[in-house]
């Protein structure tokens, strides 16, 4: 085990650990724990037969499990807490631990301090897996030895004995991730900012303080990539502390990355042209602008051309499924705010289908009416924002009756099968729900599944 990672896990020897959450994330850290000697208690509002025997085979290692609706009762006396990032850090069980003098801290939290190496880290409201993913490509077609994780990839912080100092790592951060961090990545990228995730944060304030946590803490000698055209990320700059590196797809920006025509400028020099970026898309060209300012003086211009045109994107996120007679169906299941589902709408030329809907996050529409009124010629609502979809489109100064048409369906699958109904050569139908899953889903990629199985049954 890295001497880092041994160092810090014999530090809480002696100590009374808690972990909230045996998820993806918490699982490898509480099995570390174990491995060095220190006893865990695992709090978790599942109950114990949800986890098909993993509960027991750690319990013989030495774990304490607290399950079931009072979990959080079991944190009094706690000297260590590792909170699980979907778990706000002041639910009234962790502030009272807090207050007792319990320390709060998450897997991520820890690995930002212990990690060796150098880290690019990626947050916003839309385009984070995408741009986290296009950074790790280049690093990776640059040679080198690259590791990705937070939101996206495996958990990080047991992997510390295989990570090296040359190496990089590249993580992408959520809101609920940053809200509690203290230590920000020698390369901070901020996508966008737009309202999102309401139904968690308190207000738009608390939601825009935690993404600001990811350049906090950086120094002179760090490196933050803002999008320009973004009002909030654009004001970042005058806040931050290392270098700031701004892209527009809009304007000029000195010493940044922008568009000159169709070229893509980065220093002053063309990095890669439109025509080379395989991913269909305006704001796939703003991932790609983000990534090239975060990879620059690290990855030649040559390799940044060759990947674009090879790499066709991450699943969910506007992924080609089939093609029906004629008619094309894209999953963008990832859209679970109206901007993303904007975003996804301007990447067609024509007018779409439209499948939206899902579980209400508490956040505005009104932006989305406009551009539905304008974009899509037959819309498919279901789920419980719905309604909330329907009025700000029939209110757009741009809607006319029956454009779009509107129609109410049941469900996802039956969404799915009026749009085959409605569809005519030459069609595109697209799942962009402008909303989360969790009303009938467990996440946006069982939400993603079940739409590309509903299109693939299609006959």
């Amino acid at each position: 085990m890295n001497s880092a990672l041994m160092e810090y896990f014999n530090s809480l020897k002696g100590k009374r650990v808690a972990v909230i959450g045996l998820g993806v994330s918490n699982r490898p850290l509480v099995e570390g724990l174990l491995d060095a000697g220190v006893p865990v208690t695992v709090c978790d509002k599942r109950r114990r037969e949800e986890f098909n025997g993993i509960v027991e085979t750690l319990e013989r290692r030495g774990m304490t499990a607290a399950l079931g609706p009072d979990y959080l009762e079991h944190l009094n006396g706690a000297d260590i807490i590792f909170r699980t990032p979907g778990l706000r850090p002041d639910v009234p069980q962790i502030a009272q631990a807090v207050a007792a003098g319990a320390e709060l801290t998450s897997e991520m939290e820890a690995f930002l301090n212990l990690c060796p190496c150098r880290i690019i880290a990626v947050t916003g409201s839309d385009g984070k897996t995408t741009t986290t993913t296009i950074i790790a490509g280049l690093l990776k077609a640059a040679g080198y030895r690259t590791f990705v994780g937070g939101n996206i990839g495996r958990p990080l912080l047991c992997q510390l004995d295989s990570i090296r100092p040359d190496d990089m790592v590249v993580l992408e951060l959520s809101s609920f991730q940053l809200m509690t961090v203290r230590q920000s990545p020698g390369i901070a990228v901020v996508t966008n900012l737009a309202p999102n995730h309401l139904d968690v944060h308190k207000d738009m304030a608390e939601y825009v303080a935690a993404k600001r946590n990811i350049f906090a803490y950086q120094d002179g000698c760090d490196r933050l990539v803002l999008n320009a055209d973004n009002e909030i990320t654009a004001g970042f700059a005058q806040e931050a502390r290392g270098a700031v590196t701004l892209f527009s797809r809009r304007r000029t920006v000195e010493g940044g990355v922008y568009l000159r025509e169709k070229t893509v400028i980065c220093g002053g020099r063309p990095v890669l042209t439109t025509d080379d970026i395989l991913l269909p898309g305006l704001h796939n060209l703003e991932n790609y602008m983000a990534a090239v300012a975060a990879v620059d003086g690290l990855v030649p211009d040559e390799a940044i051309r060759d990947f674009a045109r090879t790499f066709g994107g991450v699943e969910h996120r506007i992924e080609l499924v089939r093609e029906l007679d004629g008619v094309r169906y894209y999953n963008d299941s990832i859209a679970s705010s109206p901007s993303r589902t904007i975003a996804g709408l301007r990447s067609f030329a024509q007018k779409v289908i439209l499948i939206a809907g899902g579980y209400d996050k508490h956040i505005p529409y009104d932006v989305l009416g406009p551009e539905i009124a304008k974009s899509v010629k037959v819309l498919l609502l279901t789920g419980d924002t719905a309604e909330k979809i329907k009025a700000a489109t029939l209110a757009a100064p741009g809607y006319e009756t029956g454009r779009p048409d509107i129609y109410d369906c049941a469900d996802l699958e039956a969404a799915v099968a009026q749009s085959r109904a409605l569809a005519v050569p030459g069609d595109v139908v697209i799942l962009s729900p402008a909303s989360a899953s969790f009303d009938c889903f467990k996440n946006f990629e069982e939400r993603g599944k079940a739409f590309k199985n509903y299109v693939n049954v299609l006959k």
